[in-house]
């Protein structure tokens, strides 16, 4: 009798202990901007994803041109006055914050065009994060293409950080934080990343002057995007910080301070751009530094001869049209 007693209890014992472990199980998050960096990881939209294959240089000769051009929708986000002056052959113009709308007409492969490669990182980061996973920058942009359209890296490569003071050998060592805030009526992670890049598309093309974050370094908070080699040829913004790669999933992200302004820079201007707009995306106040070191270390990346890293000739000028 006693062991029937015994066999009767135990399916009520297993019940209720599946009942008591059900009541440990975590509960969904109603932080808004966990359930969009959960989405994200789970999409393959953590920040490593959506660097890969971002880019794309000028063809090197111009019988080159045709081929290069038949695979993509090009989208010119420059003024409309330096694009009516001369564009890529079909290219379609534009503006940072109408890209999604202009992209919806795209039939191949879209190629982002700006001045020198930067606001279109911007661009295309929001195309990537909604859904044109293949879109790209024309690395340094129209600076790349011609002389007839080179002014705005031209004018811009520079050797400000010689000598100034607040120039250092050795990057700080990053601490880690909490993750940023924002509130959003969903929670659905969909929903809010298209709110996110929205938002992000709507406030412009976030960049800060070298000279300023070299004047007052404590007033950012600086990533500097580069492998710890490059740190240690060149040295690097005081205070800075070197974060890179990161990514969500693995928390890396989380060694920079959301309750500062988020400086990122690197070679060019064009990955910090990304960067910057994945950061803004994800609820950070972040700035990307314009023209990265090609700004501020010039003479000293072309005396190395970093083609990779600089522009500094051009073999030949690629056809434009107005």
């Amino acid at each position: 009798m006693k062991k029937l007693f015994l066999l009767f209890l135990l399916p009520a014992f297993i019940l209720g202990s599946c009942s008591s472990d059900s009541t440990n199980d975590p509960t969904p998050s109603t932080d808004p901007q966990k359930i969009l960096t959960d989405y994200m990881v789970a999409e393959n939209l953590d920040l490593d994803d959506v660097l890969s294959g971002w880019i794309v240089p000028a063809p090197a000769t111009v019988a080159e041109v045709d081929g290069f051009l038949a695979d993509r929708y090009v989208i010119d986000i420059r003024s409309a006055t330096d694009y009516a002056a001369g564009h890529i052959q079909g290219a379609v113009n534009s503006t940072l914050a109408d890209i999604l709308t202009t992209a919806q007409a795209a039939d191949k492969q879209i190629l982002v065009v700006c001045y020198s490669g930067q606001s279109a990182g911007h661009a295309v980061m929001a195309l990537r994060l909604s859904g044109y996973s293949d879109a790209q920058v024309l690395k340094f942009g129209m600076s790349g293409w011609s002389s007839q359209t080179s002014a705005s890296w031209d004018n811009n490569t520079g050797n400000v950080a010689e000598g100034n003071s607040n120039w250092t050998d050795a990057a700080t060592a990053a601490s880690t934080f909490k993750a940023p805030t924002f509130t959003s009526a969903s929670t659905d992670g969909a929903t809010i990343l298209a709110e996110r890049v929205s938002a992000m598309l709507g406030g412009g093309f976030k960049s800060v002057k070298n000279t300023d974050v070299l004047a007052a370094p404590n007033d950012y908070y600086i990533n500097v995007y580069w492998p710890e080699t490059a740190v240690a040829t060149y040295g690097c913004i005081n205070t800075a910080v070197r974060v890179s790669p990161m990514t969500i999933a693995d928390n890396t992200i989380l060694n920079l301070n959301p309750d500062e302004t988020v400086v990122t820079y690197c070679w060019t201007g064009q990955t910090s751009s990304m960067v910057t707009a994945y950061l803004n995306v994800i609820g950070y106040n972040a700035l990307s530094l314009s023209f990265g070191i090609n700004g501020m270390r010039y003479d000293e990346l072309v005396a190395n001869d970093d083609p990779a890293h600089t522009y500094t000739t051009r073999t030949v000028d690629l056809p434009t049209v107005q």
